[in-house]
Parts: C-alpha cells; sequence; structure tokens
C-alpha cells in the first residue's frame, strides 16, 4: 500500500497513458508488416509457390503480433472506460468491418492450402488482400476522425450518446489519413519481405516499397499541412485538476484553431516526434534502394513509431474530442479508472509486459532468416 500511495493519481493517469501509447505502437509495428505482407500478396507473388513463401513469411508469427491488439484494447476497456465505450460503440460499424477483416484473415491461411485448384486459392489470396486493407484504411480513418472530434455528448447522469453515422466518418481528412496508413503498413511490409525473403520476390518487394516509403511522406505531409489549414484542434479554457474525478463534465473547452500544433510551439523538440516519421519513412526508401535489408525494416518500423506517437504529442491531454460540444470531451485526467484500479493494472503490466517482450524475441530469434522456397515446394515443416 506505501508504493499505491506514492504514485498518485495524477502520476498513474500519465503513466497509463504513455502505456497505451506504447502498446498502440507496438501493435503498429508488430503486425503492420503482417497486414502490409496481405495487401502486397497478389501483386509481390506471380505464383502459387511465391505466394507460399509471401504467407509463410509471416505464417509462424502472425498470431503472436495480435497480441498487441488485444492488450491495447483491454488497456483501454480497463484504463479509460468511457473512452472505450464511446470509441467501440460510436465506430460499431467500422469496427465491425475491422473484426471481419481480423476473422478471415486466420481463415484464410487455415483454407487456402486445403484444395491445390488454382480458382480456389486465388479466392483466399484476395481474402488476405482484403484482410490486409480494410483494417489498415479503417485504423488510419479512425484517427483522422478522431483529430476533427468525434460527434458524441453526455448527459449529467454520464450517459453517453453518438449522433454520427458510418458514412460521416469517411471525409476527406480522414480518408486522407487512412491513406497515410495504407502507405506507411505497405512500406513496412515491403520492408518485411526483403528481408524475409530473396529472388523475385524480394525484388518486387523492393519496387513496391520504395513507391510506398515516397507514398508516406507525401501523404504524412500533406495530412499535416491539412491539419494545420483545415482542421481546428481542442484546448482546455478552465482550470483542470490531474488528480480531480473523473468526470469530463466538470471543465470547459473550446474548438480552437492550430490548437493540435500548440506543444510544437511551446516546446520545439516535440518536432522531432513528426521528424522521425518522416525521416524514417525516407531512409526505408533508402534503405530498399541500396538493398539494406535491416535499414529498411528498421526506419520503416520507426517511420510508424514516428507517425503515430505524433497524434499523441498533438492532442495531449484530449483522449476523444467532442466535435458536439468540446465540455464533452474526453481527456487524460477526467475519464479514467480510479486509483486503485489503475495502480494495480500497473503492477500486473509490470509483471507479464517483459514475460510476453521475453518470449516475443525468442520466437522471433528462433524464427530468423530468410523463407526456403525449396523446403516449401518439397512439403518439409509446417508450412502454409
Amino acid at each position: 500500500m506505501v508504493l499505491h500511495e506514492m504514485l498518485s493519481y495524477e502520476t498513474l493517469r500519465l503513466v497509463w497513458w504513455l502505456l497505451i501509447g506504447v502498446l498502440l505502437v507496438a501493435y503498429a509495428v508488430m503486425d503492420g508488416f503482417d497486414l502490409g505482407v496481405g495487401m502486397l500478396l497478389p501483386f509481390a507473388a506471380r505464383n502459387d509457390l511465391e505466394r507460399r513463401v509471401v504467407i509463410n513469411s509471416v505464417g509462424p508469427v502472425w498470431e503472436g503480433n495480435q497480441v498487441w491488439l488485444i492488450l491495447g484494447g483491454g488497456a483501454i476497456f480497463a484504463a479509460w472506460p468511457q473512452l472505450y465505450a464511446v470509441a467501440f460503440s460510436g465506430f460499431y460499424l467500422a469496427m465491425f468491418a475491422i473484426l471481419v477483416g481480423l476473422i478471415l484473415r486466420p481463415v484464410a491461411f487455415k483454407f487456402r492450402s486445403k484444395r491445390e485448384a488454382p480458382a480456389w486459392r486465388a479466392r483466399w489470396d484476395w481474402v488476405l488482400f482484403g484482410s490486409g486493407l480494410v483494417p489498415t484504411l479503417i485504423f488510419g480513418v479512425a484517427i483522422g476522425n478522431v483529430l476533427q472530434g468525434v460527434p458524441f455528448r453526455l448527459e449529467n447522469d454520464m450517459r453517453i450518446f453518438y449522433d454520427g453515422s458510418f458514412f460521416g466518418l469517411l471525409n476527406p481528412f480522414a480518408v486522407l489519413c487512412g491513406l497515410v496508413s495504407v502507405a506507411m503498413l505497405l512500406m513496412h511490409g515491403s520492408a518485411w519481405l526483403r528481408l524475409k525473403t530473396d529472388g523475385a520476390i524480394a525484388e518486387r518487394a523492393r519496387r513496391y516499397g520504395r513507391v510506398a516509403a515516397i507514398a508516406t511522406v507525401l501523404l504524412y505531409g500533406a495530412a499535416g499541412v491539412a491539419l494545420w489549414f483545415f482542421v481546428d484542434g481542442y484546448r482546455i479554457t478552465s482550470t483542470i485538476v490531474p488528480a480531480g474525478p473523473s468526470n469530463p463534465l466538470l471543465k470547459s473547452a473550446e474548438l480552437y484553431a492550430g490548437a493540435w500544433f500548440g506543444h510544437y510551439a511551446a516546446q520545439p523538440m516535440w518536432w522531432l516526434v513528426p521528424a522521425l516519421g518522416l525521416a524514417g519513412a525516407m531512409l526505408a526508401w533508402l534503405g530498399l534502394h541500396l538493398r539494406r535489408e535491416w535499414l529498411a525494416i528498421l526506419a520503416s518500423a520507426a517511420s510508424i513509431v514516428g507517425i503515430v506517437l505524433s497524434v499523441g504529442v498533438s492532442m495531449f491531454p484530449f483522449l476523444l474530442p467532442s466535435s458536439i460540444d468540446p465540455r464533452f470531451s474526453l481527456t487524460v485526467w477526467d475519464a479514467s479508472s480510479s486509483h486503485l484500479t489503475l495502480f494495480i493494472m500497473l503492477v500486473s503490466t509490470a509483471i507479464f509486459l517483459p514475460l510476453i517482450l521475453a518470449y516475443t524475441s525468442w520466437v522471433y530469434s528462433v524464427l530468423r532468416g530468410k523463407v526456403d522456397a525449396d523446403a516449401i515446394s518439397e512439403k518439409r515443416g509446417h508450412a502454409y
């Protein structure tokens, strides 16, 4: 209990905001190349053996990579229950589309090789393509909508009402953010294929990856310009107590042009975060161009880290702004679980997260090296 008392409510809220960011970044980096490889499957591989090589480049690890999505969703549910309630109910159809894609992916992995008919396998290949594209695009669209504000409101008894629609999510800025997400993960998937394959597949992945890296730089830059000129941010206008009760209605906030760039103006060092997103994509292009596999994959991962974290840096302390009334917006300081809940979760995370990291590191160490096309064709080992 001494440690519980030492960690203030304000500290635990900030720690869990950072941890949620870490889990979301980990998911984008770890499962990102899986989704990118799925989108590249019909294009980087030209025959059945090549497609099996591409599938087996992620086959042993994709299930483990999705653990980060489960951890992120579970952490949001426990640490920020109001955020979970609005996001998973307001974005219900979008979340459903994501889940359909993620559910169809393992089905495609398992059923593709059940029959040798070319038409059968081709259909499942396009399912893998769609199960990579749809979640990637919708995740980006969701971020675009969060930056603009989400149409939800709170009653005095804290009941949440969402007044938007699925097609309302598909506005120009959100679609632009979705395209950033697609280009970013195509770049990451290409770098992964370059690392795990050789020959014609690796060369095709290299070509697609260079295009995706350039597209990432251009689209991310365009999104930043659009955010500055066309999207108003939010700011808190009342005194807020970081250790106060979890009641968003106790504050006041307003829509304010340029608010999402306030932290960058106050602390120029924060410009390093979006700069990492751009520089990482440029280095990924260079790594692919020079056929430096490790430079490409590490640089593409760094680009993802910078792009994802730039959203958090821009919005802090907002978690989910309300476009109906800024006062309803959820922030780090007024939408969390109780002090005790956050503390218990932190202790659990301190125990289990290192175990997950250790196991994940061991798996990648055991499975290092390139996929052997001869072993697949000769049916040696367990291959898709």
